[in-house]
């Protein structure tokens, strides 16, 4: 099986119009999808990410650091997964809960490089 990474992103704070008992439903759903992808041993890693941060960047030798800017998309968390293919990572992401409660949610779904073919370096776990 490959791994492959699914990035969770919203538009601004997707989830701010959300009554509480919603929010509650969406937490639980999350809950359930994370349950499910243990139980048939296809998640490696799953968790949230909070709205702050930096994003750093080094512009003519000179680093600058810039607030995250939430209002935009932003990532809001992450799941590391077991897949057999793109397609077959693809539908696992298709079930997750953002799609239901979050409109403008969006996934974007990667392979992880394992290992340097011309090196044969092998990356920690």
């Amino acid at each position: 099986m490959k791994e492959y990474m699914l990035h969770i992103r919203n538009v601004g704070d997707g989830k701010a119009g959300m009554s509480p008992e919603q929010h509650l439903e969406f937490v639980k759903g999350c809950e359930d999808y994370i349950g499910i992808l243990k139980k048939v041993n296809r998640l490696i890693a799953a968790q949230p990410l909070i709205r702050e941060g930096k994003v750093i960047s080094k512009q003519k030798g000179d680093w600058v650091e810039t607030p995250v800017n939430a209002a935009n998309e932003i990532q809001v968390g992450y799941y590391h997964i077991r897949a057999e293919s793109l397609e077959d990572a693809i539908t696992i992401a298709k079930g997750n809960p953002e799609f239901e409660y979050v409109a403008g949610a969006t996934i974007e779904v990667r392979p992880i490089k394992m290992k340097e073919e011309k090196t044969e370096f092998v990356y920690p776990k």
